[in-house]
């Protein structure tokens, strides 16, 4: 597994260990070390470029989303999957990086069981969705429904730390449990945890390495959409 995040807030990663906060879900602090991170920052700062580059979303509410955030592989809108992102351009490929990624995250959390999981042990991914959370940003409670297969989601954390909350399959209230993710940290979900409502409840602004470069926090979620070339996904 990849070594622990130097610097950053107080606690390695070896530390705070493994976690299982709901069945089907598990963190893994610190799977990302310094050099992965960097790597993984450089290439979101390319993948958020014009064209089909880094771009707010308006919700159907008519709200504005306080996260900025660049589709690859398919472009995620408000609730669906098409190929086309907001400025009318192809959506950029999903990368190969990504995919060895998000495969051995799954293999890495799971181990032995994840045949035991939905999907996991099929693993594959062809969608990534990078958020950028500036200073103040944070996201609602919601489930990930736009995918046409219940295979586990991958969340990669970046930069500043946050509060992510953990919450149930049924509603937005309580049950819930909240955790600290730390730039470098892992979290998949899959199995019984696969539908549960989640969200950024507040970032923690100045938690970063500063040899990152970053200001606020980077999430990268992997998924895989079920959806065929020339398919669009709508719910």
């Amino acid at each position: 597994m990849p070594g622990a995040v130097p610097g950053g807030r107080s606690g390695s990663a070896a530390a705070r260990g493994r976690a299982e906060p709901a069945p089907g879900a598990v963190l893994l602090p610190g799977w990302l070390d310094a050099d992965a991170q960097l790597r993984l920052v450089a290439a979101c700062r390319e993948w958020a470029r014009p064209p089909a580059g880094l771009h707010a979303v308006r919700m159907p509410t008519g709200g504005m989303m306080s996260v900025r955030m660049v589709s690859l592989g398919w472009h995620w809108y408000p609730y669906g999957y098409r190929k086309d992102a907001e400025d009318g351009t192809p959506v950029k490929p999903f990368p190969p990086e990504l995919d060895r990624l998000a495969r051995r995250a799954v293999a890495d959390a799971y181990g032995t069981d994840a045949r035991q999981i939905a999907g996991a042990a099929s693993y594959e991914p062809d969608i990534a969705i990078v958020n950028h959370y500036p200073h103040g940003a944070k996201m609602g409670l919601h489930q990930d429904r736009d995918e046409r297969t219940d295979a586990p989601v991958v969340s990669l954390s970046l930069g500043d730390a946050c509060v992510f909350r953990l919450g149930n399959t049924e509603t937005r209230t309580r049950p819930w449990t909240d955790l600290e993710l730390r730039s470098g940290d892992l979290l998949v979900f899959g199995g019984p945890a696969r539908f549960a409502y989640h969200g950024v409840v507040r970032t923690l602004p100045g938690t970063a390495d500063p040899a990152l470069g970053l200001v606020g926090r980077l999430n990268i979620t992997v998924r895989q959409s079920g959806l065929e070339a020339g398919e669009a996904g709508e719910t």
